[in-house]
């Protein structure tokens, strides 16, 4: 399994946009996509504009199909200019309960 992990920082006046668009992202993203096993969103207590997600794919190639997505796309155009940091990052998963 591929985890995928995104550390995004959002800029002021855009958190509430970011987020609603966010989560229509990743339910599409769960609901459309058989390789997504999981697609989880998670905002900071402390500062809103800080934006965790934990992403799980059978594999490589069902995380590139996600960002094939049109659901993706749209996200991906639409948030741009709203987003100040993103740090993506990928691992393989060996051990899970």
């Amino acid at each position: 399994m591929l985890v995928v992990t995104v550390d995004f920082v959002i800029k002021p006046g855009f958190i509430a946009a970011f987020r609603a668009e966010m989560l229509n992202n990743a339910r599409a993203s769960r609901t459309r996509e058989p390789g997504c096993r999981r697609f989880d969103v998670a905002f900071s207590d402390t500062d809103p504009a800080l934006v965790f997600l934990y992403e799980l794919y059978d594999d490589a190639h069902a995380f590139e199909e996600h960002q094939e997505t049109a659901h993706f796309r749209e996200f991906d155009e639409r948030t741009a200019g709203w987003i100040d940091s993103k740090k993506a990052r990928i691992f393989q998963l060996v051990d899970s309960a």
